[in-house]
């Protein structure tokens, strides 16, 4: 029976939303990868509270509106390199969350326990150009979702 880690994961629009629709992305300092901020979610924690527990301990700021999140559970497994790392689980189950950042929040990558190394945002058309793991196949779930409400 395979074993997924509660997770929670973030789509975040720029602060310029709607004039200009750019979610962010960013690329891990571990390995080669752009990827959407996500999380572990803690023993006893709401998805909300792990969502923006995770954002203040990943990209500095927690500053942002929910606008909407996905209902159903997302499962990926992890490749046999980073399964090793990840022991005991076989993959991640996410809930997805579409957020804005608020206008003025500071996004600081240099936190207590580094992930990342840079951020953007870009278009949503072009997310594809950067992320070619295996967390694409959940990512245009998750963007087509998003759409069809309306929102990208």
């Amino acid at each position: 029976m395979k074993k997924y880690r509660p997770n929670v994961a973030a789509v975040i629009l720029s602060p310029n939303y709607p004039e200009k629709v750019e979610v962010l992305i960013a690329k891990r300092n571990d390995v080669d990868a752009w990827q959407f901020p996500q999380g572990g979610i803690n023993e006893g924690e709401s998805e909300e509270e792990a969502l923006l527990r995770e954002l203040k301990e990943e990209i500095g700021t927690n500053e942002v509106e929910i606008l909407a999140k996905m209902p159903e559970w997302h499962t990926y497994e992890f490749p046999k390199t980073i399964a090793k790392k990840m022991y005991p689980y076989d993959g991640q189950r996410q809930r997805y969350f579409l957020l804005k950042l608020k206008r003025g929040a500071k996004i600081n990558l240099n936190t207590a326990h580094p992930e990342f190394e840079d951020y953007k945002f870009v278009p949503v058309n072009k997310i594809f150009n950067y992320v070619k793991s295996f967390k694409r196949p959940v990512y245009k779930i998750v963007l087509n979702f998003f759409k069809k409400l309306g929102y990208i």
